[in-house]
Formats: C-alpha cells, structure tokens, sequence
C-alpha cells in the first residue's frame, strides 16, 4: 500500500489483505478525512481494476444503485413488436431484455467481464435501513435479483469496500458479512510520512511542521476536524506560496485550506495561532 501513497498501519496492511485474499467485503468505520476512501482507491490500484463507487445518501433507492430500465429503448422495441405483429410474450422478451437495462454501480460491479472490479459503498451510513437490507443479498451471495429477469449472479466475485462516518449505526447483518476496520487520525510521526509519500516537493521543516499544527488544532473543540484530505491540501497551498517553514501570516491566510466551518475560523485568534506554531515547534511535539 505504501507504495501506492498510502502509510498504514499492520492492522490496516493485514485487513486488507484478509479481505483480498478471502474476498470478504471490508467495513472501515471512522471520522470523516482519516483516509477510508482512499484504502478502496488504492486497491484498485494495487490490482490494477476499475474503481467502481456507490456514493450513498439519504433516500437512496434500487433504481440510482442497481439498475433503471432504457425506456427509450423499450418504447422503440414495443413499437417495433407491434408493426411486426408480434405476440405478447415475445413482445414482453424484448422489452424487458438485459439489452435493455442501464446498469448501475451494483449491477456494473457483478457483471464486470474484464474481471473484479474494487466496489466502493462509500457513507452507507447515510443510507436507510432499508437500502441497507437491500445490500445483503448481494454482500452474502454476490448476486441480484431483477423482476423480470431472476437472479443475476457475479461474474467475477469483486472486491467491496463500505466506509461509514459512524452518523447512524450500521446494522448487525451487515457487519456479519463484512471484516471490521476502524481507522482513526494518524499520529504525528504518520501524517509525517503521509506529507512526505503524498507530496515528495515539500522542503525543509513544513511536513513536519504542517502536522504537528494539525495534530494540534484536531485536540481543540471544533465544529468540523480537519482530516488527512485538508492536510495534503494545506501543504501543496503551502508549497504552491513557495514556503518553506510556517509563520503567523502564512497560516491566516491559509486558513481556508484547513477550516471548513465559519465558527472555528472566527474561533481561532492571532494569539491561538502563535501558541499553535509555538507548539508545533516545541520538541515536545516529536514525542
């Protein structure tokens, strides 16, 4: 994964692994921007597949996940069927055909020919429940049912990741068929790693710097915590100005890059940001 960008821990390395080899569908809980997403999108390179993502949201239905029906296509068809003078069933056949569907990420992701596809659930937790008892049949036995058609069975049996921001409680038949991950904000020393693997131009002391800055605004009360995806963005801002070690100046007018909450920008005085980078270059901030 390294390789790839991505510094994880042994428990990160192994359940991925496990989930790989044993292509069981992987879990990975967390706060929002400690890096569940990316461990989907570095799979797929990894493998070298298609990353195929099911973003979920509240009201999410079978028809946005799994499959609509070409309409266009039917009424064409069903046009044909009756100048030829065809007979219902046959007329039936041609309209609800696979030729006719619009496949969506879930169907996509079973009925990949070129091989398994990295299926990426991200926020099933925005997701109802009932969209969630929707998702068994196809996490137990890797297969869908359409009406009209039966059971659609896997292809190639793909590789599924599902992130959730812990905004509800995934239910228990879900985790049952799922391996468990739970990824917290990284420590100093791995955010680090992160600035350095993520963007190799930064000089002098800003990686560490950067992370010490933000390990100390995540201990402050915040309406919105800034995650790994804000730090990268930081730095590449910081290194775009040509900056080479933080001031009082440089992180005010940077702020944006970090905050993404009006009251925790207006939150954070001058005097906070100088006791920040104050701590940040303290060497107490290494251990």
């Amino acid at each position: 994964m390294e390789r790839e960008g991505y510094i994880a821990e042994p428990a990160i390395a192994t359940a991925v692994y496990l989930a790989r080899t044993m292509r069981k569908p992987l879990l990975v809980e967390g706060e929002a921007g400690v890096g569940k997403t990316e461990i989907a999108k570095v799979l797929a390179r990894m493998l070298d597949t298609e990353l195929i993502r099911l973003q979920c949201y509240e009201g999410i239905d079978v028809n946005t996940a799994l499959y609509e029906w070409n309409y266009q296509r039917q009424l064409l068809r069903l046009r044909i069927a009756g100048a030829d003078g065809r007979e219902p069933v046959e007329t039936e056949q041609m309209i609800f055909s696979r030729d006719c569907l619009l496949e969506r990420p879930l169907l996509r992701a079973i009925t990949r020919r070129e091989g398994p596809p990295v299926l990426l659930i991200d926020e099933i937790d925005r997701a109802d429940d009932g969209f969630e008892a929707f998702l068994l049949e196809i996490l137990s036995d890797f297969q869908v049912t359409i009406p009209e058609l039966g059971p659609i069975a896997a292809t190639h049996v793909p590789y599924v990741v599902l992130t959730s921001n812990r905004t509800r409680e995934v239910g228990d038949a879900l985790r049952r068929r799922c391996f468990y991950l739970y990824v917290e904000h990284p420590s100093l020393e791995k955010e680090i790693r992160i600035i350095r693997a993520r963007v190799p131009e930064v000089i002098g002391e800003l990686a560490r710097e950067v992370a010490a800055v933000m390990q100390a605004l995540r201990a402050r009360r915040l309406h919105k915590a800034p995650g790994v995806a804000e730090t990268l963005d930081w730095t590449r801002a910081l290194v775009a100005l040509r900056q080479d070690r933080l001031d009082v100046d440089t992180v005010e007018e940077t702020l944006g890059c970090v905050l993404k909450d009006h009251h925790d920008v207006e939150d954070l005085t001058a005097q906070d940001v100088e006791s920040l980078l104050a701590q940040a270059r303290s060497p107490s901030a290494d251990a």
